[in-house]
């Protein structure tokens, strides 16, 4: 099975601007001493990812400067502004020709999400058909992990905040939902309220 998850890249979609947080990129938000991004990483990295993606967008200089990032491919949405769907699509074309046959998909701002979550997910993985998703109480959340014939249908259909949820919906009955509530808690930071998750 190793061999098989070797094949999986870690997707984190890190551009968004904090719209309701005065402005301040997700990525750069303080928790545990360090910036949001690099946390995301590190539970991508214990879950089993070995190949990460980070697609950046608002202050993508600064994440840059002030996040320590060794090893990860970083991309850059330049039309971050228009919604996920725009970040889903860079980094699903970031994965093209690298050799990966899915990815597995996690939100920067879901800090309640931890590596048991993505072990769990990225078990489920058998090859490129496959279509995972983690849930909580039996509703679908992340992390999602997209087999590579799912990356181009996925990406025509992933516009403004909605990311890959149109085709997800789509195509429910085949995807394999893990059950994760039991380990993570699926969150959004959002909102100066939701900062009281971050330590």
């Amino acid at each position: 099975m190793k061999e098989n998850k070797d094949q999986v890249a870690g997707l984190l979609l890190a551009a968004g601007g904090g719209r309701r947080l005065g402005g301040r990129p997700k990525a750069l938000l303080p928790h545990r001493g360090r910036p949001l991004v690099e946390h995301a990483v590190a539970v991508l990295r214990a879950g089993g990812c070995a190949r990460v993606h980070v697609v950046l967008g608002a202050q993508a200089d600064a994440v840059r400067a002030r996040a320590s990032l060794p090893g990860c491919v970083l991309v850059d949405n330049p039309e971050w502004e228009k919604g996920m769907g725009t970040s889903l699509r860079a980094g699903l074309d970031s994965l093209a020709d690298t050799g990966a046959r899915a990815a597995l998909v996690s939100l920067v701002d879901q800090p309640g999400i931890g590596a048991e979550a993505v072990a769990r997910v990225l078990g489920a993985y058998e090859d490129e058909e496959s279509l995972v998703s983690a849930a909580y109480a039996g509703v679908r959340g992340h992390p999602v992990l997209f087999g590579a014939s799912h990356w181009a249908p996925t990406a025509a259909t992933a516009t403004g905040d909605r990311g890959a949820r149109a085709y997800l919906r789509a195509h429910e009955e085949a995807i394999t939902l893990v059950e994760c509530g039991d380990v993570a808690r699926p969150y959004d930071i959002d909102t100066e309220a939701d900062l009281i998750h971050l330590e």
